[in-house]
């Protein structure tokens, strides 16, 4: 096995263009557009697209796809050095057409649409024409799946669609919705569902509030609680086999959890940035806060959580581009999901005591970075859940041991080495 490093020249030039590029051009949209997922806003129409064009004419566009899709097909681990540099923006992921949550919905789309779902749906959501919404979780089960009620019942050559949905991010925007709902209650527990797009202009369908992040500005609400009273989407709307939806869902999933976790390392690395020039440009008590040694260790200390996080992804990439299959690296996933939520609290918490009265404020990002490693443990599946699953992976490659005692008991070890040396052990015994 041999590791590098080093990014080949070609793309390293295009990640410094894209470093300059957002800093320049999207940062400052970041500013003025409420939500870059919004294509009724007319700022955001007129800064945007615009943007978009600029990314396309470089050949940057959707990375996240192969070229089937209209992608360059860089894989993983260069995926991951470019979302580095657009996860400190709010817009930069659109901008790049690499945005959540359609780049998860538009490789379901690719692997199990039908031709004309593909044309209706997947091809304007490639070009950001339209956005899209991913709506599972429940009120009452969560994130669980297991636990869902929200139902599909086939009537003729429609289903029929009953129940409510919670936290469907960007609903309020979307043209459609990939819904997991109950087809067959009798299945086993991960027979059970089945994965559906529905146009979000059916009957039936009610976006009871839009609910904000606390913190986030009040009447930003982008996170849907949906009603869904007797919907009927074609039969051919429904996505995979019937019973299909669990393993549908993995794989937006894994690819989700691992692109979220990519832009992270963007976001620590521009909190740990601010944390920098803050305490090289602030005194106390006649010396730079960088003089103080506390002051030092917290620096430290984030720049060696977010390093060791960033490794992680990265391995985590480069494996997913080695084995082309999230089943295999799905451990490696629920790591990094694991680490995400710990690595930005503790930066961003750094950040708010090291800039004082101004880090709590409107007027400074960390207050909502720490909330945000919240959601982070939340979204795509609870931290708790992805440590059992990460344990299980863990414990495959081990085993127990039928003995008394554990195998490298230290008393057993010196008896056998003691017995297959013996012949070198014996002399230095009669002396």
């Amino acid at each position: 096995m041999s590791w590098d490093f080093e990014t080949d020249d070609d793309y390293a030039k295009e990640l410094a263009w894209v470093d300059d590029f957002v800093r320049e051009e999207i940062v400052p949209v970041d500013q003025v557009v409420k939500h870059a997922w919004d294509l009724r806003d007319p700022v955001r129409q007129a800064l945007i697209p615009p943007l978009q064009e600029r990314v396309r004419e470089r050949g940057l566009w959707a990375c996240h796809l192969g070229p089937n899709l209209g992608g360059p097909g860089y894989g993983q681990v260069k995926l991951a050095l470019l979302n580095e540099c657009l996860g400190r923006t709010h817009s930069g992921p659109i901008v790049f057409g690499c945005h959540a949550p359609d780049s998860g919905n538009s490789e379901i789309l690719a692997h199990y649409g039908t031709p004309e779902l593909k044309e209706r749906y997947l091809e304007p959501l490639l070009r950001n024409e339209i956005v899209s919404a991913y709506s599972m979780t429940e009120p009452r089960g969560g994130s669980d799946p297991t636990g869902f009620t929200t139902s599909a019942v086939l009537d003729g050559d429609e289903w029929v669609i009953n129940g409510e949905k919670w936290f469907s991010s960007h609903a309020n925007f979307a043209s459609f919705l990939i819904l997991l709902a109950v087809t067959d209650p009798e299945e086993q527990r991960h027979r059970r569902l089945s994965m559906f797009v529905v146009p979000a202009d059916t009957p039936g369908i009610e976006i009871v509030r839009n609910v904000g992040v606390y913190g986030h500005p009040e009447g930003e609400g982008t996170h849907s609680y949906v009603r869904y009273h007797d919907v009927r989407v074609p039969a051919d709307h429904l996505l995979g086999g019937r019973g299909d939806g669990f393993v549908v869902a993995q794989t937006r999933l894994g690819g989700g959890r691992i692109h979220h976790a990519m832009r992270t390392v963007g976001l620590v690395r521009h909190a740990l940035e601010q944390m920098c020039e803050r305490v090289l440009s602030r005194s106390t008590q006649g010396e730079l806060l960088a003089r103080k040694q506390l002051v030092q260790a917290m620096i430290a200390d984030s720049w060696v959580e977010l390093e060791q996080f960033r490794l992680l992804v990265l391995r985590t990439a480069w494996k997913i581009d080695r084995y082309n299959d999230y089943q295999k690296v799905r451990g490696d996933i629920s790591a990094v999901k694991i680490a995400m939520p710990k690595v930005l609290h503790d930066v961003a918490a750094r950040a708010v005591q090291l800039h004082g009265s101004l880090g709590v404020s409107h007027e400074m990002p960390f207050a909502s970075m720490v909330l945000e490693s919240f959601h982070m443990g939340l979204a795509d599946g609870a931290t708790e859940v992805h440590k059992v699953t990460l344990a299980r992976e863990v414990l495959k490659a081990h085993s127990g041991t039928d003995d008394l005692f554990p195998t490298q008991h230290l008393p057993k070890l010196r008896e056998d080495a003691e017995r297959r040396f013996a012949a070198v052990l014996r002399p230095s015994v009669g002396t």
